[in-house]
């Protein structure tokens, strides 16, 4: 199926390929003069590429310049988000920080840019030797563009449109999200509602399709509500009264998704007079501020940013010196058991 670029008229290089029948590299090596392709193959691209008009994304033209020393990173939640610095928040300062520290290690720089789709987009973004690209969306269009320029790129997290593209980092979310809801089953929970994120993320798929299955397993009722990131502590306390209010029964665990999330349920329990932990276990699938410093504590799984960050920034260095070493690199979560939870 060709992709938006082809379907808006201008063609890419996976339509290149496809005509010619080889791979998308071949054809990158067969433009740019590299690679060990024969001269028919490389003849054979040439004409393919004049005939489609194929002109290479100015990515890819960058690219052939030779190696800038500039990697970029691209974090998908916060372009969701709307803002670059959600308050609470500290993975994405975490990891950042980790990421140009891992670059700086070895000779490179870091350059943090917003959604590459926009059309004021620094052009300088157009020039770095590769990308990290943060919790990408299904079939993420970000994603979709590096691919077809030949830029290589790792995602933290996988693209759930793309369960062929194995360079990603990150924990293994299905794992994760059992780890927690057996901590809670094993505290007394016998009835866990899980309140998730909108985003169309491997995070809050993987997720959501644990623990439903984890729910099925024990004959326990799967309550799923989708509260948007961006919704923040309110999100958390709207989803939180439709939990805990009117005739039907209300869950004595929630496993929220975000930090925020969980930080506003427990300020709308308080306003009901449901304890916690007495009467509800929290939990959150990611740490924040909201989280350690609430009272009571609220357990949450730390995704390891700092972690993650390094093994991101690394294997996309590998692939930039030929490395094919199979992906993904699997970074597990530290879980905080705190207060929120101690029955």
């Amino acid at each position: 199926m060709p992709d938006q670029e082809s379907r808006a008229g201008r063609a890419t290089i996976r339509d290149v390929a496809r005509e010619a029948g080889v791979s998308v590299t071949t054809v990158s090596h067969a433009l740019n003069g590299k690679g060990t392709a024969s001269e028919a193959t490389r003849q054979r691209v040439l004409a393919v590429a004049e005939r489609l008009a194929y002109r290479a994304h100015p990515m890819a033209r960058g690219l052939r310049r030779g190696r800038t020393g500039v990697l970029a990173l691209d974090m998908r939640p916060l372009d969701a988000i709307g803002s670059y610095l959600p308050v609470g928040v500290d993975y994405f300062v975490r990891f950042a920080g980790a990421a140009a520290v891992t670059a700086l290690d070895h000779g490179l720089g870091l350059m943090l840019v917003p959604d590459m789709t926009r059309a004021d987009l620094p052009q300088a973004a157009h020039g770095v030797d590769g990308y990290v690209v943060g919790d990408p969306l299904r079939d993420d269009a970000v994603l979709t563009r590096l691919l077809d320029a030949a830029v290589p790129v790792v995602t933290v997290g996988r693209d759930p449109g793309r369960p062929e593209f194995a360079d990603w980092v990150g924990p293994d979310d299905t794992v994760e999200t059992e780890r927690m809801l057996d901590l809670l089953a094993s505290r007394g929970a016998r009835d866990v509602a899980l309140l998730a994120g909108t985003d169309d993320n491997a995070w809050n798929v993987d997720s959501e399709r644990a623990y439903r299955a984890w729910a099925r397993r024990r004959s326990m009722p799967a309550r799923v509500l989708h509260v948007p990131e961006a919704a923040g502590e309110d999100g958390g306390r709207d989803a939180a009264r439709r939990l805990l209010t009117g005739k039907r029964r209300r869950p004595d665990a929630i496993y929220c998704q975000t930090g925020r999330h969980a930080a506003g349920v427990l300020a709308e329990a308080r306003r009901l007079e449901v304890e916690v932990p007495g009467d509800l276990l929290l939990a959150a699938g990611s740490d924040a501020q909201q989280t350690r410093l609430a009272r009571p504590a609220i357990t949450a799984l730390d995704l390891a940013p700092e972690e993650t960050a390094r093994a991101a920034v690394e294997l996309l260095i590998a692939r930039l010196n030929g490395d094919a070493t199979p992906g993904p690199v699997i970074v597990p979560a530290q879980l905080h058991v705190r207060d929120s939870t101690a029955r």
